[in-house]
């Protein structure tokens, strides 16, 4: 499916040097943040809104342009190949949205985890153009163990809430009943715990 919006955001960001100034992916960064932290349920509800109809998919990339792009920037070689591969991750995020299952995690994750993909068969097919840091054979070990390390950095009830949940399978009413809390009481805390989960993945992927 062609995305008629994707040229007139590339051409804005032929306006940026390359690579991209620091402040501006810092920028970038924290205004992405500030807005999903603010916004938790808009997410969920804009890539829903683009499973049923992809025309809704232009929300979802206004929304993460940006991070996808300079990821994509600092690792390659110029400004017009950065441009070609992010048009082909979100190309692939359209193609492959259906199939998306929305787990509380930031959808911006999904779109890097895409444009490694991306970054790592062009680096097969012309690896001078590319620089790759961290697409190493190690890299699903370090994203587990990021997690694992954000999992155990929540306060204590919010780590049972997503070990129970996540890990066990439990349902909301089980948990409850072991926690000794009410099923709202529990629905909060995994609320809070997604949301520092969601600001530690961000902070790795800067």
């Amino acid at each position: 499916m062609e995305l008629p919006f994707l040229e007139k955001k590339l051409n804005c960001a032929r306006n940026f040097p390359a690579p991209l100034p620091h402040s501006f992916i810092e920028g970038a960064f924290a205004e992405h943040l500030l807005k999903a932290v603010a916004n938790e349920n808009d997410e969920q509800a804009q890539v829903e809104a683009a499973q049923t109809d992809p025309a809704r998919f232009e929300e979802l990339y206004e929304a993460n342009f940006d991070r996808v792009y300079a990821f994509v920037a600092r690792r390659t070689a110029n400004r017009e190949l950065a441009q070609d591969l992010t048009s082909e991750v979100f190309q692939r995020a359209l193609a492959g949205l259906e199939g998306f299952k929305w787990q509380g995690m930031p959808f911006v994750a999904w779109c890097i985890g895409i444009a490694r993909n991306v970054l790592a068969q062009h680096a097969y097919r012309s690896p001078a153009e590319c620089v790759l840091p961290d697409l190493g054979a190690d890299d699903g070990a370090e994203r587990r163990t990021m997690m694992l390390q954000a999992i155990d950095s929540l306060p204590d009830d919010q780590k049972q809430v997503i070990v129970r949940r996540f890990f066990q399978q439990r349902s909301m009413r089980e948990i409850a009943q072991e926690l000794g809390r009410s099923e709202g009481a529990v629905k909060q805390l995994q609320l809070r715990a997604l949301r520092k989960l969601r600001d530690f993945l961000r902070s790795k992927y800067e």
